[in-house]
């Protein structure tokens, strides 16, 4: 019978707004840095949300030709970067490779939505004559998979999957089933997400679903704290390499951790609540805790989709008390979206990144403004300085709108 094919993490691209490449990010994130601040690129006008998390001192032309960039949306730029950030990281050499080898999986949330509307004003003020011709390249959701293949000559599987805010998980799920089933030995997988536009803004404002506490954007971000008041909305990528464990050993390349276990899962209940039973993110996390063989108490730490607003929290907390019991207070907690706000369709990217720093250095990054304790959302957080601790096994939640649920299983790689 034939050894089923592991898969490992080998190389990092984080595009954040609290910083660009993995040491920044990395650094950023010891030192709790906020990336919440008032936005200052465009004009909201009469919105009631007038804060977000930018990033800031992007400059696309060192990571695309100046032309393409130019002719893509920010968040193929972001896309572009994030990936050649995540190979340059894992040193391997793409051109050495049979190209059909190489996948790309790079979901987004909304895709070029900048582009979609500012073509629309020119229609609407100038006629359809004047809607720019790479108005479509520019749009589409799957055109960041497209440059990325295009640019690192990647032929082999490419893919973008588009499920809301579990997107980046989704893709990094479906990446690992293709390198197990052997259609890649190679897969460079996230999210990227450049929704931070008045449009957008306005849309989930109108939600209720964002945080109004503009006179402090820093605080604003409060993942499980008694007095959230909704998300603050981010923007970036986050993209990794995923290596055949083999092919990665024959290459002496540095692992970050094995990737043991995907779950997903669809609430099938509402198309922007969750389901306060949770059912579908205990069924994912149930199976990706399965596919890695863990027993329920050996899992140190969980990277929570903690989006700071009502029911996702109270519903996240509740799953994580439900499916590990009594177990669950020893499990370490954090949302990484204190710091970056939630960046929709790249936020697992980042995430997964964020959480490989756990095991990389023995240190769970804080939750920020966890002030208040909430009797619902009764979870161990990390809080202060962050925890010093041993993480082996971790976590990472996703769960978007339209109730779909990803659980993403890392371990630590030994061998």
């Amino acid at each position: 019978m034939t050894e089923k094919r592991r898969v490992v993490v080998t190389g990092l691209g984080p595009v954040s707004p609290i910083g660009i490449g993995k040491e920044i990010y990395w650094d950023a994130l010891r030192n709790a840095k906020n990336g919440i601040q008032k936005i200052t690129d465009f004009d909201l006008g009469d919105c009631p949300v007038t804060i977000g998390a930018e990033v800031k001192d992007f400059e696309p032309e060192k990571f695309m030709p100046l032309k393409e960039a130019r002719r893509a949306d920010r968040v193929i730029q972001f896309a572009v970067a994030a990936s050649k950030l995540a190979v340059e990281d894992s040193g391997i050499d793409l051109s050495s490779m049979d190209p059909y080898r190489i996948g790309v999986y790079i979901g987004t949330g909304q895709g070029g939505i900048e582009t979609s509307f500012s073509n629309f004003r020119v229609m609407l003020e100038k006629g359809s004559r004047r809607v720019s011709p790479h108005f479509i390249p520019m749009m589409i959701s799957n055109m960041s998979t497209a440059y990325v293949a295009i640019l690192l000559g990647a032929k082999g599987p490419n893919m973008c999957v588009v499920t809301a805010c579990a997107t980046s998980l989704h893709s990094m799920g479906e990446a690992y089933h293709a390198i197990v089933r052997d259609d890649a030995d190679v897969i460079i997988s996230g999210g990227s997400e450049a929704a931070l536009r008045a449009i957008s803004i306005a849309g989930f404002a109108s939600m209720k679903a964002l945080s109004t506490r503009c006179d402090e954007p820093e605080k604003a971000s409060r993942p499980f704290d008694k007095n959230r008041d909704g998300f603050v909305m981010g923007e970036g990528a986050g993209v990794v390499v995923l290596e055949e464990l083999n092919h990665a050993l024959a290459r002496n390349a540095h692992i970050y951790a094995e990737f043991t276990g995907y779950g997903t899962s669809c609430d099938a209940s509402h198309i922007t609540a969750p389901d306060p039973e949770a059912r579908g993110a205990i069924f994912a996390t149930e199976h990706a805790m399965k596919m890695s063989g863990w027993n329920k108490d050996q899992i140190d730490y969980i990277n929570a989709h903690g989006t700071s607003t009502g029911l996702n929290d109270k519903m996240e907390a509740g799953m994580i008390n439900k499916f590990f019991g009594e177990y669950a207070k020893n499990i370490t907690v954090t949302s990484t979206k204190s710091m970056i706000g939630h960046c929709l369709g790249a936020a697992g990217g980042l995430e997964v990144i964020a959480s490989l720093q756990a095991i990389e250095e023995g240190y769970i990054h804080p939750t920020l403004n966890y002030e208040t304790p909430d009797p619902e959302c009764d979870i161990n957080i990390s809080t202060g300085a962050g925890v010093k601790r041993e993480v082996n096994r971790l976590l990472v939640n996703s769960f978007g709108f339209g109730g779909h649920n990803g659980v993403l299983a890392f371990e630590k790689f030994k061998g």
